[in-house]
């Protein structure tokens, strides 16, 4: 099971619900929207997890999402991850998501 996030043209998602900083949670990216209209795939996938310990990312079958593992974090703070993609044909695409850590 992982919790997504659906890459799009707008600023930063906020992703519904906080993590435990004990939780270690597989986190995707699902680039499918931008990608399968130009019929691209993702090639490399890099990670900046914003001061959470990131761990095991790679890119799902058919290349069109990318997984982090995401652990750690301060209760009460947000984290802006993000996901830096270079596609099959050479695009060069980021996105990122904030992510809020709470003792649950």
């Amino acid at each position: 099971m992982s919790r997504t996030v659906i890459a799009s043209r707008s600023g930063p998602t906020r992703f519904p619900g906080a993590k435990d900083p004990g939780d270690k949670l597989l986190y995707r990216v699902d680039w499918t929207h931008l990608l399968a209209p130009l019929g691209d795939t993702i090639a490399t996938s890099t990670w900046d997890a914003g001061g959470l310990t990131a761990s095991g990312d790679q890119l799902e079958a058919g290349a069109t999402s990318a997984t982090v593992w995401l652990e750690g974090g301060a209760p009460g703070r947000r984290y802006t991850v993000s996901n830096r993609i270079t596609t099959a044909a050479g695009r060069v695409v980021e996105r990122s998501f904030q992510l809020e850590v709470d003792e649950r």
